[in-house]
Formats: structure tokens, C-alpha cells, sequence
């Protein structure tokens, strides 16, 4: 069912600096959506005050285990996740409907379930009423149970069922095309103006993103924002085509600003407490899937280890991500500079404090993408 928001809701789901003011045009008619932005985004900006933040970065070999260490290092999931909170994490899942053809986890495309279900699990043992685990994908129907383990041991069916028998509390598995309660629209500065999210995001007491590091062609860059693409509705945007996938939601919207806004204008909405990110086996070049040109990056192998990073900014973790990965410094301020702009967190490298490492020690050799803009 869809629904409009209301007057409260939309006044709730709009604030935020950038959403409204000193927006003169949308942000698909240009690379800049105002005047403002393109202000912001520059290092010697003044119109937004500084912010601090933290990111946490833990190393090795075992994945479920360092994703413990993140948390930890952060101090705790209880920082975040209370008792009776209604979870709802979002891992990157774009090319799960697949799995039966080719392996999209070892291949960079898709979050390990070694770390959803690690996080699944602090949550639970913080006193999470229930855990949803959600995306919307590319396809309306996937099957979890080929989500699995990068040791090929177990998968997020079967350990959804474990965690629901141990701790004796619901832990879902949902596509969200299917199995959302009802859409709810939200504004957005993109061409479209509002677009249907997903209540199961929006009706979360917490919600937590869980991408997996990849360079796009498009977007440049695709973590724990640019994430929240996923939990849009696939047939509304489909515009009579046959491509039952987003790229409708992004034709009009070209540039890598542009295919930034719309997730960060999501993300203004669902309002996410913690961003985790995956950095095991990640993409390279033009992904964000190896049908597009992207190339698999297997962190340990190039660099010794797995990394996985925690931060309660969404904006400082992605920021700090797309460093490690060795990303040009004027791109990420050019498609994170509004989400500092509008409030949504630190940007900065003097803004951010790494626990765990330094950005030299840290950067990983990543091949960027070729930007596209192909109408």
C-alpha cells in the first residue's frame, strides 16, 4: 500500500538544512544542485561549522570477529541499539537474485553475511526486540539462503533461525519489494521530488547501514549512503520499461552528485544510528557489479588483511572509506559535501578521528572508477 506522508511526517522527514533552502533548481538539471552546495563542499567552506567524529577500524583475518572488534572499539552496540529497539539492518544486496549464476560475495558485489550477522547479534544481545535484515535488491524475490559465508559453512537463513532460537527474539529476513507493510513517500531534491521508501526502514526504532566497499561509475563511490537506494520500491520507477531493476530511479539524474542526493536524501528520512562497513572482499574500477566493469578486490590478499570500519557519522564513515580506498580528495567532497551541508555528519579528514590506524597506514591501492553519464 502506498502512502503520502502527512503534514508532521513530512515536516519530520524534511528537516535538514539543504532540503529546502537556497535550492533553485533540482539537482538532476546540473552537477551542482544549488549554489550552496557547491560552496559546501569546498575544504575552506565556512557555512557550516566544524564537526568531530570517530571511525573505528579493526583488522584481521576473521570477519565476524573484527566486525566484535568495530563495535567494540566504538563502545559497544549499546551505544546505540537499547533494549526493546526494533532493528532494522541494511546491507548491500544488489546482485543476490544472481547468486545461482555467479558467487556476488566473493566476487565484491554483496555484503558478507559474516558481518550482518555479526551485527544482528550485538544488537540482540543489547536487548533488540526483533532484528529485520532488509534490501530491496535489483528483482522483487530473492533467496537468502544463498547469502552465505564467505567458508561456505553456513548462510543468513540459517543463521537468522540460530539467533531467533538463542536469544528468542524474531530475527526477518525480508525483500523488500514483497514484503513491506506499506510505502511511504519522502521528499527528495532529485528529479522525481519524492520517492516511496520502504516502512520496515522508516518504522525502525534503529536503523544501521552494512555496505560493502565499491567504487561506481556513476556515483563514484557506493558505502553506507549511498546504500539506502536500496530500500526504495522497485515497480514504481519502472516508467513501462522492461528493466525491472533502479536504473529508472537514476535516468534522469545523471551525474555523480545527483546519483548521490536521492540516497542521502533517504537516509535524511530514515535517519540511520551506525554505519558498518565491509571492507573484505570490495570492487574496483566501474562497478558497482562486475556486469558493469567492476573488478573483485580481495582486501587481504592486496594489503594482508580484512578491515571492517564503525562510526556513528554516516558521512566521516564514508568519507574515511573512500580514503582508505585511495579516492580522489575532490570527489569526495564533491558528492559528500552537501550531506556535511545539510548536517548529516563530518566530512573533513581534520573532522575525523580513525581509531584503530591512519589513513596512510590504512589506504588501501583501489582503482577508481571512470565516471559515466550516460543519459
Amino acid at each position: 500500500m502506498m502512502k503520502c506522508t502527512s503534514r508532521r511526517e513530512f515536516v519530520r522527514l524534511a528537516v535538514g538544512a539543504g532540503m529546502a533552502a537556497g535550492c533553485t533548481r533540482k539537482v538532476g538539471d546540473s552537477t551542482r544542485a544549488t549554489a550552496d552546495a557547491s560552496t559546501a563542499a569546498s575544504p575552506s567552506s565556512s557555512a557550516t561549522p566544524a564537526r568531530s567524529a570517530r571511525v573505528h577500524v579493526a583488522r584481521g583475518k576473521d570477519l565476524a570477529g573484527i566486525t566484535r572488534a568495530a563495535l567494540d572499539s566504538l563502545g559497544g552496540i549499546g551505544m546505540v541499539v537499547k533494549a526493546g529497539d526494533r532493528v532494522f539492518l541494511k546491507p548491500n544486496m544488489v546482485t543476490l537474485p544472481w547468486a545461482d549464476m555467479w558467487d556476488p560475495f566473493t566476487s565484491g558485489e554483496c555484503t558478507k553475511p559474516e558481518v550482518v550477522v555479526a551485527v544482528a547479534e550485538a544488537c540482540l544481545e543489547a536487548g533488540a526486540a526483533a532484528v529485520t535484515i532488509g534490501d530491496g535488491s535489483q528483482r522483487p524475490r530473492f533467496d537468502w539462503a544463498r547469502a552465505h559465508t564467505l567458508d561456505g559453512s553456513t548462510n543468513l537463513v540459517e543463521e537468522a533461525g540460530r539467533l531467533e532460537k538463542r536469544h528468542g527474539r524474531p530475527v526477518k529476513l525480508a525483500c523488500l519489494e514483497v514484503d513491506t507493510p506499506e510505502w511511504i513517500e519522502v521528499p527528495t531534491r532529485n528529479s522525481y521530488g519524492k520517492v516511496a521508501v520502504s516502512s520496515l526502514a522508516l518504522h525502525a526504532d534503529k536503523v544501521i547501514s552494512i555496505p560493502v566497499a565499491k567504487t561506481h561509475r556513476y556515483a563514484y563511490f557506493t558505502l553506507s549512503l549511498k546504500n539506502f537506494v536500496g530500500v526504495t520500491a522497485l515497480a514504481r520507477y519502472q516508467g513501462g520499461t522492461e528493466r525491472n531493476d533502479r536504473w529508472r530511479l537514476h535516468a534522469r539524474d545523471m551525474s555523480p552528485l545527483a546519483f548521490n542526493t536521492l540516497p542521502q536524501d533517504i537516509a535524511r528520512a530514515v535517519k540511520p544510528v551506525l554505519a558498518v562497513i565491509d571492507f573484505s572482499i570490495g570492487m574496483e574500477g566501474d562497478g558497482p557489479s562486475v556486469y558493469e566493469g567492476g573488478l573483485p578486490l580481495d582486501v587481504s590478499r592486496r594489503v594482508g588483511d580484512f578491515r571492517v570500519l564503525a562510526s556513528k557519522d554516516l558521512v566521516a564513515a564514508d568519507s574515511t572509506a573512500a580514503r582508505i580506498m585511495s579516492q580522489d580528495e575532490a570527489r569526495i567532497q564533491e558528492v559528500l559535501g552537501m550531506a556535511r551541508a545539510d548536517g548529516l555528519g563530518a566530512m573533513h579528514a581534520e573532522e575525523i578521528t580513525v581509531v584503530g590506524g591512519t589513513l596512510e597506514t590504512l589506504r588501501i591501492p583501489w582503482k577508481a572508477a571512470r565516471p559515466q553519464n550516460a543519459g
